[in-house]
């Protein structure tokens, strides 16, 4: 009886972390389109927010004993801190400027690039069915993108940069965690204070202290209270993530990612009223069929490789 107790409480643990990764991975989104939106609160200062609550959310973490921090080398991880300020700040001007569908669809591209970063740099070879689901995820942002007809050129740029900088941020993490010898939260325990440093420095170039716009502006207390709640949030996810990937399987981590982007593309449509016309439809299901067939592919890849190392005497 106590095993069948424990068992369900491990379920329902299980259960609640999912739903947490997929309540603040669609609501982060949703929140910072409102932000932008109806708030016109400036980027990279949102960006600021969310690293310092990160870090401190991990502070706590760490004082709570959830993870124990490593000591690491600053030097070592500055052009990581630097992608990430990158990768953050133009996936939401990306946001900012694009419809949700077309701001979900370009972060497809990510595989691709990562793909195309690892085989020119790393000499990391992919098969060639892997290589093949690539046609479908490159051909449906190309046409959903084709037909948006809030389709514009400096939603496009933000959205090509931030597809590059997060793959590059994507490709670091990997190679930095076996480098150093850390999980993803010992990383960011380091990585987010350092971010913040940085975009402190560059803030004040690029957007106003004071005045409408600026940080120490006259916002309304909703306006300041969601910026700090999607800053909670995006904390949140990090979180989640971590322990999804910790607690449960590569399967589930990644079905139920396909599962939330299916949902925020349709609360996008249903919340901001984006127009979606059949052919945007077809490159949305063309993208997917993509993104599942290169999930497929990749997780019987990585059985076979646990059969083949088990099988080794």
């Amino acid at each position: 009886m106590a095993e069948m107790l424990f068992g369900l409480s491990a379920n329902r643990r299980i259960v609640a972390g999912l739903l947490a990764n997929l309540l603040s991975s669609i609501c982060i989104v949703f929140i910072n389109k409102w932000i932008y939106v109806h708030y016109g609160f400036p980027n990279m200062t949102l960006t600021l927010v969310h690293f310092v609550v990160t870090w401190l959310g991990l502070y706590i973490c760490q004082k709570m004993d959830i993870f124990a921090p490593k000591s690491l080398p600053i030097r070592r991880i500055v052009w990581l801190a630097l992608s990430f300020c990158g990768f953050v700040a133009f996936t939401n001007l990306s946001l900012q400027n694009n419809s949700i569908g077309t701001y979900q669809l370009a972060k497809a591209m990510t595989t691709p690039v990562i793909i195309l970063i690892q085989t020119t740099y790393y000499k990391k070879t992919f098969s060639t069915k892997i290589k093949l689901t690539l046609v479908p995820i490159t051909l449906g942002v190309i046409l959903n993108s084709y037909y948006d007809v809030r389709f514009n050129l400096l939603g496009t740029v933000f959205a090509t940069l931030g597809v590059l900088v997060t793959s590059l941020y994507q490709v670091w993490v990997g190679a930095k965690q076996h480098e150093l010898q850390v999980n993803s939260m010992q990383l960011l325990y380091y990585q987010a204070p350092l971010s913040s440093g940085f975009l402190l420095c560059v803030v004040p170039l690029f957007e106003p202290l004071t005045g409408d716009g600026g940080i120490f502006g006259p916002w309304s207390l909703a306006a300041l209270v969601t910026v700090l709640f999607s800053g909670v949030v995006a904390f949140l996810v990090n979180l989640s993530i971590y322990w999804i990937i910790g607690n449960t399987s590569a399967v589930t981590y990644n079905m139920f990612g396909h599962f939330k982007f299916c949902i925020t593309l349709v609360g996008g449509y249903l919340l901001f009223h984006d127009p979606l016309s059949l052919n945007q439809a077809l490159g949305i299901l063309c993208t997917l069929a993509g993104i599942l067939s290169y999930t497929h592919f990749k997780l019987i890849e990585q059985e076979e490789g646990k059969s083949r190392l088990a099988q080794r005497p």
